[in-house]
């Protein structure tokens, strides 16, 4: 009884995916809208399908380099400096964003923060940012990674106000 359930729910969510796809491939000099777009909820037990409109993502406001910024979950701060040290990396947020790294993790991971062990901050900040990484997680990392995610937290170098930001997607090679 399983396999042809299998069989027939993921032909039927491949057919609606492709529907989706047809929109997005069929219309290269059309702008679609998000109402354009559907979700699909589907009970084959009871034979119930239902089509809605998506939401838009919730929207974060942050005053940024003094405007006003909207950012949602799908946006990110993209960094292109290569392996650079933790220290040079401070120095460029502040100078570039004119905000100051209070917590700075990778996953899990705490890379810095302001009540951290001086002596310990120092080091790091010498390091280059991949060394933090791989001596604090104890992973290296593969060759075919360009990227490292990092979450900041940050506050505005004028007004000492705490900054909410998307996270930093940085390439390191």
């Amino acid at each position: 009884q399983i396999p042809p359930a299998i069989a027939t729910t993921t032909a039927l969510v491949t057919g609606l995916i492709c529907l989706e796809l047809y929109k997005i491939v069929g219309t290269p000099r059309k702008e679609l809208t998000l109402e354009a777009y559907k979700n699909a909820f589907v009970n084959l037990a009871i034979p119930f399908m239902t089509l809605s409109e998506p939401t838009a993502p919730a929207k974060t406001k942050t005053v940024f380099q003094g405007k006003e910024w909207n950012w949602t979950a799908w946006d990110s701060l993209d960094m292109n400096l290569g392996n650079i040290t933790l220290g040079e990396f401070m120095d460029y947020f502040e100078s570039e964003y004119k905000l100051e790294i209070s917590m700075l993790s990778y996953g899990v991971s705490i890379l810095y923060s302001f009540f951290a062990n001086k002596k310990k901050v120092e080091e790091r900040k010498a390091m280059k940012m991949t060394e933090v990484i791989t001596s604090i997680t104890k992973k290296e990392f593969p060759p075919n990674q360009l990227f490292i995610v990092l979450e900041i937290i940050a506050n505005d170098t004028e007004t000492d106000e705490e900054v909410e930001l998307p996270y930093v997607k940085f390439r390191f090679r």
